[in-house]
This record gives C-alpha cells, structure tokens and sequence, in this order.
C-alpha cells in the first residue's frame, strides 16, 4: 500500500511571491539557508528556485550572493512599452472572446474594488487580479504566458503607482472604461482604453520616482 505524502511547497512560486508581495524588495539579499527554513523547503529545490529567478533576471548577483534587482529608467521605460502593447492585445482580444460570465466577473470586480479606496497595497492586488482576469478572456495562452513574465517583471518596482495620491479612483475610472468595451465587444476601444490606463500609469510612476530622487538629494 503507498503512503501518501505531503505535496512538496513550490519554492520558485514561494519566492516569487515573497517578492511579488514586497516582502523581499529590491536590494534584498537572498540567502539559500534563510529561504529554506521561512519556506519549510529544502535547500536544494531553493538553489534551483534561485537559479531560475536569475534567469529570468528577477535576481542579480552581487559577488558570490543573490540580491533581488531593481530596474534603471531604461529597463522601466522597455518594460512599460512592452506591457501596454501585450495589454492592449489582451483587452483587444477579451473584446472578441470574453464569455458573458468572465465580463460579469469583471464587473463584479470593479465594483468591489471601490470598497477597498485608501488601501495602496489592497488596491495594489486587487489591480492585478483585475489585469489577470482580462489576460484570461483573451482566451490566448501564449499571450497570457507573456503577460505573465511582464507581470513578474513589475514585481521589481518597489512601490505601486496606485499608492498616489488620487490614483485609485482614476484607476478605477479607467478600468470602468476597459469593461464597457469588452462589454460592446469593441476591440479598438477597449485596446485604446487599456494603452491609455497603461500611459497614465507608467506617467505616475515616473513622477513617483522623480520625487524619490528629490527627497533623497
């Protein structure tokens, strides 16, 4: 008779969203032995989590260790690109192939988000449900395995734009917007709808981090 045994914890989702969650932010140092007991995982499933978070180059090496990365205002200004295009598709897309059920969850989420105005960080999570669940009625799983890594990419940003002040109930002005065009199937709409949310969000964060640099001079 086999013994059943406990499922093995994914170290590499385990340490994605450690960082995906701020618990780890950029310039954290990541020590295998560390990751190992917080996690309850072994060592070597956590060396090779970490190995493949450095491919990805969610970590960077800093002589012998491993220290999550941060983005320069190039790699910003590429990756924001990169994410309204692939969101644009994605909305594009959700427009042509959203069930009635999967745009009735959008509602209902935009809805419910408006409960949670004043918590950056609520906010913050609710904000990706809401992208990932427009990524899904694309109904393209190569596009949602990109969006995915772009995703995973923003994770590297230490704060969230919606933590500005006002940003939250234009955010949810914006994603009122995108629903109403997947709603009436209208593909350009809601492409435009999501590239101009995306915009207003990379212009955020730009004025975000211009006036990190002003307080730290």
């Amino acid at each position: 008779m086999a013994v059943s045994r406990a499922p093995q914890k994914d170290a590499y989702g385990l340490i994605l969203d450690a960082i995906d969650t701020g618990i780890y932010k950029p310039g954290d140092r990541l020590v295998e032995s560390e990751l190992a007991e917080r996690f309850g995982v072994s060592r070597t499933p956590i060396r090779e989590a970490l190995q493949r978070l450095e491919t990805q180059s969610l970590l960077k090496r800093d002589g012998r260790s491993l220290i999550v990365a941060e983005l320069d205002h190039g790699q910003l200004s590429e990756l924001y690109v990169v994410r309204g295009e692939l969101e644009g598709l994605a909305a594009r897309l959700a427009a042509r192939h959203a069930t009635p059920e999967e745009v009735k969850v959008l509602r209902e989420m935009l809805e419910a988000d408006h409960a949670l105005i004043g918590d950056p960080d609520a906010m913050a999570r609710a904000n990706r449900r809401f992208h990932r669940q427009i990524h899904l009625a694309s109904h393209n799983r190569f596009l949602v395995r990109q969006l995915d890594l772009v995703h995973r990419s923003m994770a590297l940003l230490a704060t969230t734009s919606i933590a500005a002040e006002g940003r939250s109930r234009e955010t949810l002005r914006e994603h009122s917007r995108i629903v109403a065009a997947i709603e009436a199937s209208d593909g350009d709409a809601a492409y435009n709808a999501l590239r101009d949310h995306i915009s207003r969000a990379y212009v955020t964060r730009l004025k975000l981090d211009a006036r990190a640099v002003e307080a730290a001079e």
